[in-house]
């Protein structure tokens, strides 16, 4: 989608804060990689699919500059609403900390530092998520689905960014590119389990829609 007709699709949706914008403002300045806040058009469809849903705990995997976790933070119920948000990097934890405590719902989002894969079989022990979004480590998508799995129960969704990594899934590569072959193995797990039913949207750099039928 071209930069003009992506403008008028959010000036024509209800999705959208000040403090949001005011955060990706700040990313294109501060941030070496602004174009990984995944944005208003993503952040909307995860706000709406949380609302459709009724999830009530959400479980996230790489939480960057903090816009989809605050964004799905302000779509939980206020009360029981939750989100656990995974970061390896505490740099990201300190640029996302202020827009956090001043986004509304600093009560609802758990912050924990540290390697997804390591802190993944501790919260899924203590909690049942109804909803989780992996946007970590593209490398280990594969090791991510597969503890998933293990751990939760049918009825959950997960969803999955950049599951086309800029449309290389699909073309011919002659060097290694550590990335896009976990994303190519993620897709190939997804597409043949049979426990679940799924969507690949060529939404910007990809997003998968899974819900889980049968453990």
């Amino acid at each position: 989608m071209d930069a003009e007709l992506e403008l008028y699709a959010q000036q024509h949706s209800s999705f959208g804060d000040p403090l949001l914008d005011e955060l990706l403002r700040t990313a294109y300045v501060r941030l070496l990689q602004p174009r990984m806040v995944c944005g208003a058009t993503q952040a909307g469809l995860l706000s709406m699919l949380i609302k459709l849903s009724g999830a009530k705990r959400v479980l996230e995997l790489g939480a960057y500059s903090g816009y989809s976790t605050i964004a799905m933070a302000m779509a939980l119920e206020p009360i029981a609403g939750e989100i656990d948000s995974i970061e390896c990097d505490a740099e990201m934890i300190h640029f996302l900390s202020p827009f956090v405590a001043r986004s509304g719902c600093a009560e609802r989002i758990h912050i924990h530092h540290g390697q997804a894969l390591e802190l993944m079989p501790v919260l899924l022990a203590q909690q049942d998520y109804d909803l989780v979004y992996i946007d970590a480590n593209k490398r280990q998508y594969p090791d991510y689905y597969q503890l998933l799995r293990k751990h939760l129960r049918p009825g959950t969704i997960i969803l999955a960014d950049n599951t086309l990594w800029d449309g290389k899934v699909a073309a011919p590569t002659t060097h290694h590119d550590l990335q896009l072959e976990g994303i190519q193995h993620f897709n190939a797990l997804v597409a043949q389990d049979s426990g679940v039913e799924q969507l690949l949207l060529p939404l910007r750099d990809g997003l998968t829609i899974i819900r889980i039928l049968s453990a």
